[in-house]
């Protein structure tokens, strides 16, 4: 009895080492994400200029766009596109939409498909910033 008494309390140490480790990993990795991204300017100045993206929550090419903003994505113009049961809404329907992403720019022209970074400044006239810069 006091071996398995032992034993718990070797397993209980272990499991609040663990929770530790796994609070401090998730505060370093919320701090290192926080703050502002080198593109949070570039962003704000694409919606500035009006320009909307449409997209899909389970869109993979729309989630790599956002992955392209990282965490300046937030300051995108973005129109959700689909419902719970990933059949578009009908906002995007009466709009036009026929794929995610979808970029409408300032002068009504459209893109479909994943923009580069590179592509949406030209389009917008937005300064991409230099990355390490």
């Amino acid at each position: 009895m006091a071996k398995s008494k032992q034993s718990s309390y070797y397993l209980y140490g272990a499991a609040a080492i663990v929770a530790v480790g796994l609070i401090i990993f998730a505060a370093n990795n919320s701090a290192s994400t926080s703050g502002p991204s080198i593109y949070d300017e570039f962003a704000q100045c694409v919606t500035d200029t009006g320009t909307l993206m449409y997209g899909a929550w389970w869109c993979p090419h729309c989630n790599d766009q956002k992955e392209a903003f990282g965490s300046a994505f937030d300051l995108i113009d973005y129109i959700e596109c689909s419902n719970a049961s990933k059949t578009m809404t009908q906002e995007c329907r009466d709009l036009g939409i026929e794929g995610y992403p979808t970029w409408e720019f300032s002068d009504s022209s459209r893109s479909g498909g994943f923009m580069t970074l590179e592509a949406i400044s030209a389009k917008t006239g937005c300064e991409l910033p230099q990355e390490g810069v």
